[in-house]
């Protein structure tokens, strides 16, 4: 058995086949197995690593070079991605190797971060991931967005489809990438099959002539569903400039879909809005995202409140060490050695996963221990509060 890394051409035979068949119908058409070659160049920059015996591949695995925002801090980020076996080869710990594998050679090369869309969260939670907030689905009808067909909003709306506006698509998006905590992008070779695809309708909001608004969206047929992806909104004009648009759609479909964040509250968008907020987590089709640090170094210079504590990482691959994390200056400072005891500060036991949750925002410190990802004493758990405030990733997935 061997573990290697393939190149552009060897995909084809090896994880994009896995792939189809771990999650598409199969088996596939020999049309579908022709279409695999025009993802090459979306592929270009992943690094795929492969597991396999006899000249059979037995399990193959992906990280895409991407970026995240972590508190405020645009970091870079290894999205793993096509993890799949061969039918007669699971269980057999093939995924273990590429995951341990995948993973030291993107940290290798400065990935600081890793998320996921896992098949099942505790295969992962082995491996030090966290669960993270899934966006909501949010439901309505457009005749309920009437009240906004007369009102005069500053600002104007633009309709393209998006292989015309794709530059403004990603500059909007990449500005959400520095400003929301949680959001990551895909690297620009991956993110174009969006432009070259040409498959969606993209719709913007602006003021001044800045675009402060962008979605996705398509039109399944006439009576149907209008859906969108993430409703990307800077403000609240710019939502309600975009909701004014979809209510044009009246006559034209039943029902309108978008995606938003965990903290966006949509039942008070308008007065009279019927609407339905959903978030469905089930195995193995709808997955919430996970995520973990993948060094200690993610954490340095962080945006922190005023907490001092000296944390004992164990039970990791990546992050096994004792540090004093120091957010007295207002920008975290990681201390090891001796310095790192020096004014007694209190200590805390973390699990990888116990430390990636508290910094995504995703757990209090009193949780982590419940979830038996670490040993908190109270005052402990003061001092890491103070340090990383409860926040809601957004972990933006485009089309």
């Amino acid at each position: 058995m061997t573990v290697r890394r393939v190149n552009a051409e060897e995909r084809l035979s090896t994880s994009f086949a896995l792939g189809a068949y771990a999650f598409e119908a199969s088996p596939r058409s020999a049309a579908r197995a022709e279409e695999f070659r025009g993802y090459l160049p979306y592929n270009k920059g992943n690094r795929t690593l492969v597991v396999e015996e006899g000249g059979t591949t037995l399990a193959a695995a992906s990280a895409i070079p991407m970026r995240q925002n972590l508190r405020g801090e645009v970091l870079p980020m290894a999205g793993v991605a096509g993890v799949a076996s061969h039918p007669l080869a699971r269980r057999q710990g093939h995924v273990r190797t590429l995951m341990h594998q995948l993973l030291d050679e993107m940290r290798d090369e400065g990935h600081q971060l890793s998320a996921l869309y896992p098949f099942r969260p505790s295969f992962y939670a082995r491996f030090g991931y966290v669960g993270l907030p899934k966006p909501r689905t949010v439901t309505f009808s457009p005749a309920d967005l009437g009240e906004l067909l007369g009102a005069d909003l500053p600002g104007e709306v633009g309709w393209e489809r998006i292989g015309e506006g794709y530059r403004d698509w990603r500059a909007f998006t990449e500005r959400c990438l520095n400003e929301r905590h949680g959001f990551a992008i895909f690297p620009g070779y991956r993110d174009v099959g969006l432009r070259d695809r040409d498959e969606h309708w993209l719709l913007t909001a602006r003021t001044g002539g800045t675009v402060t608004g962008a979605v996705l969206y398509r039109i399944d047929d006439h009576g149907g569903t209008l859906a969108a992806g993430d409703l990307l909104a800077a403000d609240p004009l710019a939502r309600a400039l975009m909701l004014q648009f979809l209510g044009r759609h009246v006559d034209q479909v039943e029902r309108v879909t978008v995606q938003v964040p965990v903290d966006e509250v949509p039942e008070l968008w308008l007065t009279d809005l019927a609407v339905h907020v959903e978030a469905r987590v089930a195995r193995p089709g709808y997955s919430a995202p996970m995520a973990r640090l993948l060094s200690i170094d993610a954490l340095a210079g962080l945006p922190v409140g005023p907490g001092r504590v000296r944390v004992e990482l164990t039970g990791d691959r990546w992050l096994a060490g004792s540090y004093l994390l120091d957010g007295t200056t207002g920008a975290l400072e990681l201390v090891t050695g001796a310095a790192a005891t020096v004014g007694a500060p209190p200590t805390a036991t973390l699990t990888a996963a116990g430390l990636s949750a508290l910094a995504y925002g995703v757990l209090e410190p009193v949780e982590v221990g419940l979830r038996g990802l670490g040993d908190v004493s109270t005052d402990a758990a003061a001092e890491l509060r103070r340090l990383f405030p409860r926040q809601n990733p957004y972990v933006f997935a485009d089309f």
